[in-house]
Parts: C-alpha cells; structure tokens; sequence
C-alpha cells in the first residue's frame, strides 16, 4: 500500500516510521508556533494527505508530548477524512496548552503522529429496541 503525501515545505522531512515497530508516523511543525496558557493553537504539519478509500488517518499526541512540552491534542484525537484533501486541506495539529506559561513549538519540531486505519462505513439503522438487557449505564461496571 502507498499513502499519497505533498509537503506544503518542501525543506522540512518527509514523514516517517521512527522504528520498525511503530505503527503511527511523526508530524513536523511548519512554523513556530507559540501557545498562551490553557488556550488551543492549530499547528500545521506541513502535510495534505490523500487517505485511502476504507481508510482514515487518527491524529494524536506523540507519547511524549505531554511531558515535555505540557501541550495534549486539544480534542482527544483528531481524524482526517478520505476527501480532505484538497489544496488548502494541510493537517493542523490543535495543541492545548495545559500549563500556566506560552509554550513555543519550534518549526521544524515533531508535535503529533498519524496513524492509518483501516474503517467500516455501515448503514445506519434506526430502531426502536436494541437489546432486552441493560448493564445499568455509564459506569456500571465501577
């Protein structure tokens, strides 16, 4: 399988597997970025990727993000659509800076990662009753 990618800066790298195992490649800054205390800043990465038919691409923080820089992936996790891919459709990372001092993602710098995923597009069914039996809800199981 090939996953089509255009670099909007050609001098920053390609993206790539860090390792053999990994399984989500690492996402550089294209600019500096500064991010005030506890607010969302979009950081692009440089990249318009044409995702693959049955395929979407997760965005997420790299695991030592949080750490090192206090920033998280503002919304959990983000996706990127199979017909996000256009030529103003560069990924953005939205980073949410957790701390209480601006925090600066220098250009150049591995913010993110991206992982493709293989997904099921089913019908939507309507139904009055799904099953007889309740677990009790949210929390049930402590």
């Amino acid at each position: 399988m090939e996953l089509l990618i255009k670099r909007i800066d050609q001098t920053l790298p390609l993206p790539e597997y860090q390792t053999a195992g990994s399984v989500a490649f690492d996402l550089y800054a294209r600019v500096e970025t500064v991010i005030d205390p506890h607010s969302i800043a979009l950081i692009p990465v440089n990249l318009i990727i044409k995702v693959p038919d049955d395929y979407v691409i997760l965005i997420a923080s790299r695991s030592s993000t949080p750490l090192k820089k206090g920033l998280m992936c503002a919304n959990g996790i983000g996706i990127i659509d199979q017909d996000f891919c256009g030529d103003d459709d560069e990924i953005r990372y939205a980073a949410y800076n957790f701390t209480t001092e601006p925090v600066t993602v220098p250009r150049g710098d591995r913010i993110g990662q991206a992982l493709l995923v293989k997904i099921a597009k089913p019908a939507l069914i309507e139904t009055d009753q799904i099953s007889a039996a309740s677990r009790g809800g949210f929390g049930s199981t402590g």
